[in-house]
């Protein structure tokens, strides 16, 4: 299992200089990535500054050399793909092909997609994720590229350079367990972060649950159950007590989760303060 610290794109963590000062604790502490989310309006947040994530992460590449970076989650429904393919593929030349790009449909719909007028039904969000993933990785091979698809049309495009992680950055796909759909479009690309309904932001997933969620995308992955595949949790954990933490990661790492992401409880200001969060994150990774 591998660990990763996430943070928030507002409060704090609008600032580029604070987001660097936690990769580099992160870094020095023993961790393995930094994931930041990808919002743009979030209104249980009002009042808060924003940053971009993608400039937050280019100050975090500069201040860094080993950690992965990426954001958790970008909803590829919300941008125009060939924009996304020139960031993320940029964000991965500065950082010497360390990016992790993960994804999902994003939300609350409602501030993030109908306060600009954009389409809210998530058949239509799910069928703009799927048809823009397939522009993203064809954009990153760094060959031509022409498309006529439902949402997207492409005509004789190349976008220089290619990404530098060959043939594309590991991509991992966000939604909510127990719905399928989101799960079964993690199965096609190379890792799954499951959010629980039982489990809100910050809470260890259940365990039963766990177990049924990996048993269901083995399921899915039989014809490429020997290619690599990422289960990434999430919750808070107690950074000083070893045993505790132990306790409660190791039935996840058995059960077949691969990294663990460290995160704030969602209902506490904590979440967006670079204080409690530096503090976690000297405390160190989990020990298993």
């Amino acid at each position: 299992m591998r660990f990763s610290v996430n943070i928030p794109n507002f409060g704090d963590f609008a600032d580029p200089k604070a987001v660097a000062k936690v990769a580099v604790a992160a870094e020095q502490a023993g961790w393995d990535g930094l994931f930041v989310w990808d919002h743009v309006l979030h209104r249980k947040h009002a009042g808060l500054p924003f940053g971009d994530p993608w400039m937050l992460l280019t100050a975090a590449a500069l201040a860094t050399s080993r950690i992965r970076l990426g954001t958790l989650v970008t909803p590829v429904a919300r941008r125009r793909p060939q924009q996304l393919a020139r960031q993320v593929a940029t964000l991965d030349a500065v950082s010497g092909g360390r990016v992790t790009f993960a994804t999902g449909l994003g939300g609350p719909v409602e501030d993030e997609y109908e306060s600009f007028g954009d389409a809210t039904d998530p058949k239509v969000l799910a069928e703009r994720l799927d048809e823009g993933l397939d522009l993203l990785q064809r954009y990153w091979s760094g060959e031509p590229v022409n498309h006529e698809g439902r949402h997207y049309r492409v005509r004789d495009v190349t976008l220089l350079p290619a990404t530098v992680q060959r043939p594309r950055p590991p991509v991992w796909v966000a939604g909510f367990w127990p719905n399928r759909p989101p799960m079964r479009r993690a199965a096609r690309w190379d890792g799954a972060v499951p959010l629980f309904t039982d489990a809100r932001h910050g809470h260890v997933p259940p365990i039963e649950q766990v177990r049924d969620l990996v048993a269901y995308v083995r399921k899915q992955r039989e014809d490429h159950a020997d290619t690599p595949f990422e289960i990434v949790l999430g919750g808070a954990t107690p950074g000083g007590d070893t045993a505790k933490t132990r306790d409660l990661l190791a039935p996840l790492a058995e059960a077949g989760a691969t990294w663990w992401d460290e995160r704030q409880l969602q209902t506490t200001e904590a979440l967006h303060q670079l204080t409690p969060v530096l503090r976690r994150i000297e405390q160190g990774p989990p020990v298993l």
